[in-house]
């Protein structure tokens, strides 16, 4: 530290001479050896002790910790000099540099220019008299003091006669300043010699600093004055009256004050050394009472709580968040007294928030306590904590834990929502960093991909390349520069961007006659087609029939090529090319062919780079069209869903988590129609919110209108939906809970998503695997749906010898397990991203269905079919068992198992008899029929097992409603409409189709696929109507019906495409001998194609204008859908047939799986509505498809005779021939209808979480 001793005031004030007992001064003879010399103007110190020859050494401590507060601070470096010999009073807020005081030292001695102490010995007293008697105090606390210490100067005597006042300086070495009359003392030269100026005594400023070196001094230890020290500048003895001294004295007292401010200005701080002392003692002194304060009432507490028996108290008492606490412990009165060690284990809010762990220590307050120090966050409202030995031993307040309130403004509800908004910032963050890591892993792919691209282009343009090296070599070889009496070349030496002028004898070939002749040429083997023409010109110089043209040689061209022709491209009918071999001549003077393959095959590669680069910003541009269009659809559909409640409202419509939210409801068309009081119950999150069921409302008219309202409930930060139901009283009564699935609205902008179920669906058909009909597409397509929605979806599918392999990613075997004897492998596999589990039983199978059935086949599923073997009932039966046996082997555990018809019907009873309780407890059944034909009394035994049951339309389930197998339970039996895959049928991105197009290009990409598909299967290339048919040939889809279209077609001069077959050989029989007739017959404009063909049937979709579907029975086809997403017009059959009745008959097991001819079925058949769901007729349909929100689609008709089906197929034929324009507008609506699952996913999703509530 570095202290600076000041004068910082004339010796000649009386203040100082009138008190004087505060310091002793010993005269000593010698001089200031390292010390810088100040003069002193007339003092009684003069007369005390003589100037001449005497100097005096002054040693000052930088120890002044112990000084008492004063009232004044002063100006100058941290430190202070012994108390009396200055005064406290400041000068000035900071002293003059160096070459300030050269220049003042210069100026007129009798001017008052340095700051000096004007004041009265009065003040000067009252000063002193506040000072202790200590001489020395350290600056700072902790600094070394010197243990030398003295408390009075000393003098010496040097031998040249001269005293030095000499005092200990405990920051450093002793540092002196002389008093000496004579010559002007300037500082000791490097010897330390003195000089003095024998008319004038200056006091000079020296520093004292903790080592050898002085403030102002050099590095022999001389003292020089610097910016942090007060100079007091000459002043003449015995100038000035003390009228005059006090005149100076008030001067000075306006110049420091400038000084002050000017200083200011500069931006100097002034150092106040005494003040900072003061207030370090002051608040020491504070502290010191506060702590005693507080041990005060530390022992009051403790006394307190220890006569109550209580162990534990905090201090302060009322504690507040963001504060620092401390916990005591009674140990003597705790399970750990005799433990060595105390530790304390706490969190916050419940345990839920900041854990922390510390060690309590031993006090010193009266009794065994311990204490630590917490600190309390300031999103506490609970503190809770348990003490323990560092191992297995606590004090857990008996079980009960400790706890401690905290006042902070929080609460258990807004500290859950504090949480929410904690989880939402840091669900963002991981979002963004997944999307970050996204970001970087698709560049990383895509800088890849351009380099195996520019790999692969190189590659491709070096094998180009030597193509075309090889090619023109060999042309080259029969090449010439001229044929005689045919052609020449002169001049006969040139190169490339000459001009040549090229003769031909127009006598020696086929163009002997022509009145005309052209040149039509190229280079190097036609590398860029026909690129040079010219006329020739009859040579009348030359003899003979010579004719010639100039041509200017292309600047690369290695060989020129040409045929000759009587007349210019396009219009010339005759032509000279040597023969089919063309002409072709050697450039003699060409470019090195080195350096032309060089530069040709880095032109092939930039033409590659050029195409690849164009192909993949098309593919981009055409996926993020796709996706758009799918993105803008769904929410479309998801709108249209929200409003099809139409009794139900929400204010606002988009409801926000966080907001406050109304609900409007019309009970007009409800079971609460008339009731005198509707109730509104409401929660969230699938009734699973942690705030539970808010109370009831009573719900209160809307002016002028019929709807009720429920007002000013809140929606918290994690919802995601909202649920309600209404009833007609506060304690019940009927209720609206729309059939049992309960009414839900989806809220945005949750803290949290909605977790995910886990559905498994157990079938025996997957497009496009294993498909046989619709159930395959409803498997796959509604399972994609799903996992759209974020849900995990698994299929487990039988593994046939019949599977189309090609379709499955990833096809691996996973493990094998056993059941009832049997072996069964189990493979896994990708299915349109989808995880589907396949099940390969391998010797034999169960011994219950070997007994039931002797005449089985050794494999279950090696027959080369999936339908049709005569045990399907055993197959199908083991399927469903082993299906069940692998989720509870491996550890499942779905949320809903969702089974599908007949032949995996016993999925729902063998569950519920076998499973539900051993395992899969958590799992629900959902059933769907989709064709109640078949296997009627296995479904109505998986109805009465499944916890939820649907159907495929809205139409069907009412029209079925009445039927044996499914009146018992209509309360859990749903219609919803089935879907189709927009990514598997979507005519923008499919690859069996010529051109990609949508509702925009509609016309062009339908003109393109018919083209394509008549040119496949031999029709003639003509723009007429084309009708489609894809079906199953069996009596439910109307093979009567199909034939009369077929004939009817032909005869309004249309084409007629069918692709499909026959289970039946007697109807596949028939349907080849009509192929073979059509064939014969109509060969340009009907063909019938009776297989199977998956790329064909995206084709006819595509190239077709009408598609006829005309079932006699179809609970809800999808070859209409398809039709209308490929922009082609439906002509369906909208009512179902005539009843059908067996007599009721006992049927075994086996039985039961059974493709029962529909003649057999042992129950009534209703006329079934299902088509009608989908398809609006264009005549008839109008006001019906606005109340669906739809327009006019297609063609309906009535009836199962053939002149009904006429009746539409006419309208539609002639409206296709008389309003092209109506028609082509047609397909645009229907392509932009949305038939996809996007709807039926949203309706399926809701009876899955009513089937677990």
């Amino acid at each position: 530290m570095e202290v600076a001793l000041q004068a910082q005031r004339p010796v000649s004030c009386g203040a100082i001479s009138d008190r004087t007992d505060h310091f002793k001064i010993k005269p000593f003879l010698g001089f200031f050896p390292n010390g810088r010399k100040t003069q002193f103007s007339q003092h009684s110190w003069r007369r005390e002790f003589p100037l001449s020859g005497v100097s005096y050494r002054i040693c000052a401590s930088s120890d002044f910790s112990r000084r008492r507060q004063r009232r004044e601070s002063m100006s100058g470096p941290k430190g202070s000099g012994p108390r009396g010999f200055m005064p406290r009073t400041p000068l000035g807020t900071s002293t003059q540099r160096t070459d300030q005081r050269t220049t003042e030292e210069n100026k007129d001695p009798s001017t008052p220019t340095s700051r000096k102490y004007v004041g009265t010995g009065k003040k000067m007293r009252e000063t002193d008299e506040e000072q202790t008697d200590e001489l020395t105090q350290g600056t700072e606390a902790g600094e070394e003091q010197n243990d030398e210490v003295s408390s009075s100067p000393t003098f010496s005597e040097s031998d040249n006669g001269k005293k030095t006042l000499e005092m200990k300086v405990f920051a450093g070495e002793k540092q002196t300043f002389g008093i000496t009359k004579g010559k002007k003392v300037v500082g000791g030269d490097d010897n330390g010699k003195v000089g003095a100026d024998d008319n004038e005594t200056e006091l000079q400023t020296f520093g004292i600093t903790k080592g050898k070196k002085g403030v102002g001094g050099d590095d022999n230890g001389k003292v020089g004055a610097d910016d942090n020290e007060t100079e007091l500048q000459k002043v003449k003895p015995n100038a000035k009256s003390d009228a005059a001294h006090a005149e100076d004295r008030t001067g000075l007292k306006e110049k420091n004050r400038a000084i002050t401010k000017r200083n200011v200005i500069e931006g100097k701080e002034s150092i106040k050394p005494d003040e900072d002392r003061s207030e370090d003692a002051s608040l020491k002194v504070k502290l010191e009472i506060e702590a005693n304060l507080l041990k005060k009432a530390l022992e009051e507490l403790a006394e307190e709580n220890f006569s109550r028996g209580d162990k534990v108290f905090y201090y302060p008492q009322v504690v507040k968040g963001d504060q620092d606490i401390k916990v005591f412990l009674n140990k003597s009165l705790s399970t750990l007294n005799n433990e060595a060690d105390v530790m304390i284990m706490g969190a916050f809010n419940d345990w839920r928030w900041k854990s922390f762990t510390t060690k309590l220590n031993k006090t010193d307050l009266q009794g065994d306590w311990w204490s630590c120090e917490v600190h309390i966050p300031k999103e506490a409202y609970k503190m809770d904590f348990v003490f323990f030995n560092g191992g297995n031993v606590y004090d857990n307040n008996n079980a009960n834990d400790f706890c401690i309130p905290v006042d902070s403004g929080m609460d258990a509800l807004a500290f859950e929502d504090f949480l929410l908004e904690e989880k939402h910032r840091e669900l963002e963050k991981l979002a963004k960093e997944q999307a970050e890591r996204e970001r970087q892993a698709e560049e990383q792919r895509r800088t890849e991909a351009e380099k195996a691209g520019r790999e692969a282009d190189r590659a491709q343009a070096r094998e180009e390349t030597e193509r075309r090296r090889e090619m023109l070599q060999h042309l080259m070889k029969k090449a010439a520069v001229s044929v005689d009496d045919v052609w020449f070349i002169e001049p006969r030496k040139f190169t490339g961007d000459d001009l040549i002028r090229l003769y031909y004898n127009r006598s020696s070939g086929p163009l002997a006659d022509a009145n005309h002749i052209w040149f039509h040429g190229g280079y190097n083997n036609w590398k860029y087609g026909l690129s040079i023409v010219g006329s020739l010109i009859k040579d009348e110089k030359k003899e003979g029939d010579w004719w010639y043209v100039e041509v200017t040689v292309p600047k690369e061209s290695l060989v020129l090529d040409w045929v000759f022709a009587d007349g210019p491209p396009q219009r010339a009918n005759l032509y000279d090319n040597n023969h089919r071999e063309d002409f072709h001549a050697i450039v003699p003077q060409s470019i090195s062919e080195e350096l032309y393959w060089v530069k040709e095959e880095h032109r092939i590669y930039k033409k590659l780079q050029e195409e690849r680069r164009l192909r993949e910003e098309a593919i981009r541009a055409k996926a993020e069209r796709a996706a758009r269009m799918k993105d803008e659809t769904k929410e479309r559909t998801l709108k249209a869903f929200l409003l099809s409640q139409k009794h139900i409202d929400t204010e606002p419509l988009d409801v926000q988590a966080g907001s406050t939210v109304s609900v409007l409801y019309n009970p007009a068309n409800t079971v609460l129609n008339g009731k005198s009081e509707v109730w509104f119950r409401c929660s969230f999150n699938r009734w699973t919110h942690r705030r539970g069921t808010l109370p009831p409302q009573r719900m209160l008219p809307v002016d002028n209108g019929p709807h009720l309202r429920a007002t000013g409930f809140k929606v918290p930060l994690d919802a995601y939906m909202m649920d309600f139901v209404f009833s007609e009283r506060e304690d019940g009564g009927i209720f609206d809970n729309r059939n049992g699935v309960d009414y839900h609205i989806p809220v945005s902008g949750s803290v949290v998503k909605e977790p995910p179920m886990h559905i498994v669906h157990i079938a025996v058909e997957m497009a496009p695997i294993a498909k046989v009909g619709g159930l395959g597409d409803v498997v796959t397509s509604l399972s994609r749906a799903i996992q759209e929605l974020n849900h995990h979806v698994d299929i487990i599918l039988p593994k046939y010898d019949c599977l189309n392999y090609s379709n499955v990613k990833d096809f691996q075997f996973k493990r094998s397990y056993s059941w009832d004897g049997t072996e069964i492998k189990v493979w896994t596999g990708k299915v349109e991203g989808l995880c589907v589990y396949f099940l390969d039983p391998q010797n034999g199978h169960c011994m219950a269905y070997i007994n039931a059935c002797p005449n089985h086949d050794k494999q279950l599923f090696s027959s080369g079919c999936i339908y049709g073997c005569k045990n399907d009932g055993e197959r199908f039966g083991f399927f469903c068992h082993a299906a069940l046996e692998f989720l509870q082997q491996g550890g499942f555990h779905p949320d809903i198992i969702h089974c599908h018809d007949w032949s995996s019907a016993p999925v729902a009873w063998l569950f519920k008899d076998h499973y539900m309780h051993y395992g899969l407890s958590k799992a629900r059944v959902v059933f769907t029929i989709h064709n109640l034909e078949f296997g009627a009394p296995l479904i109505g035994k998986a109805m009465t097992y499944s916890d939820k049951a649907t159907t495929v339309s809205h139409t069907y389930s009412r029209e079925v409603s009445g039927n044996p197998a499914i009146a018992p339970h209509l309360h859990k039996f749903h219609g919803i409409l089935n879907g189709i895959d927009p990514d598997i049928w979507d005519p923008y991105k499919d690859k069996f189709i010529p051109v990609p197009y949508n509702s925009d290009n509609v016309v062009e990409g339908k003109r393109a696929a018919k083209e394509a598909l008549q040119q496949r299967l031999g029709l003639k290339k003509s723009d007429l109507p084309l009708v489609g048919i894809i079906t199953r040939l069996t009596h439910q889809k109307g093979i009567h019906l199909i034939k009369h279209a077929i004939s009817r077609t032909l005869e309004r001069n249309g084409q007629v495409v069918l692709l499909g077959s026959a289970p039946d050989p007697r109807i596949q029989n028939d349907f080849d001998n009509l192929a073979n007739q059509l064939h014969s017959s109509h060969g340009d404009r009907a063909r019938l194609c009776l297989t199977y063909d998956e790329p064909l049937s995206h084709l006819i979709y595509a190239g077709a204008d009408f598609i006829l579907v005309p079932s006699i029975f179809e609970p809800c086809g999808l070859t209409q859908l398809i039709a209308m997403r490929y922009g082609s017009i439906p002509v369906v059959r909208k009512t179902g047939g005539d009843t059908f009745r067996v007599p009721n008959r006992a049927l075994g097991f086996a039985t039961f799986f059974e493709h029962l001819p529909l003649e057999c079925l042992g129950y009534n058949m209703w006329n079934l509505v299902r088509l009608y769901d989908t398809v609006f007729d264009v005549d008839n349909d109008k006001e019906r498809a606005q109340g669906q929100g739809l327009e006019p689609n297609g063609f309906n008709f009535d009836g199962a005779d053939p002149g009904c089906v006429q009746y539409a197929l006419d309208r539609a034929i002639s409206g296709w021939y008389n309003g092209r324009d109506w028609f082509n507008s047609l397909c645009m609506r229907v392509m932009e209808q949305d038939w996809s699952w996007n709807r039926p996913a949203l309706d399926y999703m809701e009876l899955y979480h009513a089937a677990c509530k």
